[in-house]
């Protein structure tokens, strides 16, 4: 694994690090991570739906693919005894290898991402959009464009819409305006079959 897109997302080719990554409390998990920060399986337990031995299993089954690691000293409240995690990275991206093991991990994985992402969604509608303010309002939402791409064009596409976010993501907390809000950007490229 290894960092490679414009956002410093860990690029994940394993499939047995796919299947781990599929499972829900694992993703709720390493999400969650990303999102907050360092934290102990105890403070993830209500985040993600199961117990602390549970969730400190499953934390130890993600470091074992890298995914995540033991927060530093500098990173985790001191004096503690308590074992704090941190994610490996800001976020994760697949790389899909031509043979069927590397195919099913991945759609396996895609699938309970789509999963998380729904929820996601439908929290956002129905406790987050009333409460924002017109402008944020205006902003928000979705889109759906239908494009014809060759498969290189595609390729340029995804790779420019990943440095144009890139460079919001990589900037330091020190040049983050005041007023900036956390926004979440659900992508998906769906390929249709050829007519």
């Amino acid at each position: 694994m290894s960092l490679t897109n414009p956002m410093g997302d860990l690029t994940i080719t394993d499939p047995q690090a796919m299947r781990a990554l599929a499972h829900p409390v694992r993703l709720a998990a390493l999400t969650h991570l990303q999102r907050h920060g360092p934290a102990t399986a105890t403070q993830l337990s209500p985040h993600v739906g199961a117990t602390p031995s549970v969730v400190s299993w499953h934390l130890r089954h993600l470091a074992t693919f890298g995914l995540v690691m033991d927060a530093g000293p500098d990173e985790a409240p001191a004096g503690g005894r308590q074992r704090y995690w941190k994610a490996a990275s800001r976020g994760f991206t697949t790389r899909l290898a031509d043979d069927d093991d590397s195919q099913t991990a991945r759609r396996l994985l895609s699938g309970q991402m789509e999963e998380a992402a729904r929820q996601q969604v439908e929290k956002w509608w129905a406790e987050t959009e009333p409460d924002l303010d017109h402008t944020w309002r205006r902003l928000s939402g979705l889109s759906n464009t239908g494009v014809r791409l060759t498969a290189d064009e595609f390729d340029e596409l995804q790779n420019a819409i990943d440095e144009l976010i890139g460079a919001y993501v990589r900037r330091a907390d020190a040049d983050i305006p005041a007023d900036a809000r956390r926004v979440r950007i659900l992508r998906q490229y769906l390929p249709e079959a050829q007519s």
